[in-house]
């Protein structure tokens, strides 16, 4: 291979082609996800690859400017953002060009997002995303429902032994700053709680160790967690954040009884903009996250409260959630010898459930072409001639 050729097919880290079988199964899983949305009311926008830099990275967007790109527009001389993430967008469309529908308000979306590095090193930047979004209520019920929705989704695309992990992003640190232990959430602690290290936690911060060791020490799953968490002593606020999450995971409970909930109470890498219960998600055996979400505050909408909207949504990451579903075995190709161009043969081919793969060269073997583009059969004598083994059977 030449120096001009290999070079040719390099791209950036983080980004990769996607090849079949994996664009196509990509594309089903986020079909089947929309389709089950819809289901439950939740209507499709499709917001803009580019947005202006001040209205994207504001609100629910802040968070994500370290992973954002930036570039400038020609046309307005004004600074443009890839969008990193489609909350935000979602978030905006709700506060302007929605704001006069009734609420609460149910989104859902799909669509590519670019990252500057992944979340971490060698992770994918070119993303795959879609979701929903539940904007203006606050009530339990709406998280309750962002969460059996996300778990049914996963199902729908054939993700199976679906497992929630909810925590309450930044949580541990805010109490132990409440009980008057530490002065603020420094970089090494907050390091130390995302490692789960405790003899780092009492290097760093001594008079918290006790709290925030009790909280380590109580996660896992739902129902044991939040038994072991009643020991701790907190502040009003952080109470009442646990005492939400229980009732959340109450609502979940009595309508998926079977649905595998764990309880970190110190996590927040990731959920910068979550402002209550948050949640990641996962399957069985299989390394990384599918997607995740939680509760944030969308910007105010016209007429609105000015602290702004309760929002409610998650994500989904469609090529590790396709990667992850159960894979149907491929149809079969069925080769089309040369002439039949659209005929009543291919017609019938399809019916059955296989693929067609016309032949273009006059002069080829019909059997040999057929093997060679990797068909499990032809059209030979009105009827499909299958192989076995490569031999026709």
């Amino acid at each position: 291979m030449s120096d001009q050729s290999y070079q040719s097919g390099l791209l950036p880290t983080g980004l990769i082609d996607a090849l079949p079988p994996d664009a196509e199964q990509e594309s089903a899983a986020a079909e089947r996800a929309l389709n089950l949305l819809a289901l439950y009311g939740y209507q499709q926008v499709a917001p803009p690859l580019l947005e202006f830099e001040e209205s994207f990275l504001t609100g629910a967007g802040e968070p994500l400017a370290r992973e954002t790109f930036r570039i400038m527009d020609p046309a307005s001389q004004r600074m443009l953002v890839l969008r990193s993430d489609m909350t935000p967008q979602i978030s905006r469309i709700a506060a302007t060009r929605l704001s006069n529908v009734p609420r609460p308000l149910r989104l859902c979306y799909l669509g590519q997002v670019l990252r500057v590095s992944g979340g971490r090193p060698g992770a994918e930047r070119q993303l795959r995303q879609a979701g929903a979004e539940l904007i203006g209520s606050s009530r339990p019920e709406a998280d309750a429902e962002i969460v059996l929705l996300a778990a049914a989704a996963l199902k729908a695309i054939g993700v199976e032994d679906v497992t929630v992990d909810l925590n309450l992003p930044r949580m541990a640190s805010s109490a132990a700053i409440s009980a008057g232990l530490i002065d603020e959430a420094t970089p090494a602690l907050i390091d130390a709680l995302d490692r789960k290290d405790v003899s780092e936690i009492a290097r760093v911060a001594p008079d918290a160790a006790g709290l925030l060791g009790q909280l380590i020490d109580a996660g896992g799953r739902a129902d044991e967690a939040l038994g072991s968490i009643k020991r701790a002593k907190f502040d009003p606020i952080s109470a009442e954040r646990v005492e939400r999450l229980e009732t959340i995971v109450s609502l979940v409970r009595a309508e998926a009884p079977d649905l595998l909930m764990t309880i970190d109470f110190v996590e927040h890498r990731g959920f910068d903009y979550y402002s209550d219960v948050a949640f990641s998600l996962f399957s069985k055996g299989r390394l990384g996250e599918l997607g995740r979400g939680g509760r944030y505050q969308a910007p105010v909408r016209e007429g609105g409260d000015p602290a702004g909207e309760p929002a409610v949504g998650f994500s989904l990451f469609m090529s590790a959630a396709g990667q992850a579903a159960q894979r149907k075995a491929p149809p079969a190709r069925i080769f089309l010898p040369f002439g039949f161009g659209m005929s009543v043969a291919r017609e019938a081919i399809q019916a059955a459930g296989c693929v067609t793969i016309s032949g273009l060269d006059p002069d080829s073997d019909p059997h040999e072409e057929a093997k060679r583009l990797e068909c499990q059969g032809l059209w030979r004598d009105g009827a499909i001639d299958f192989f076995k083994e490569g031999y026709r059977s």
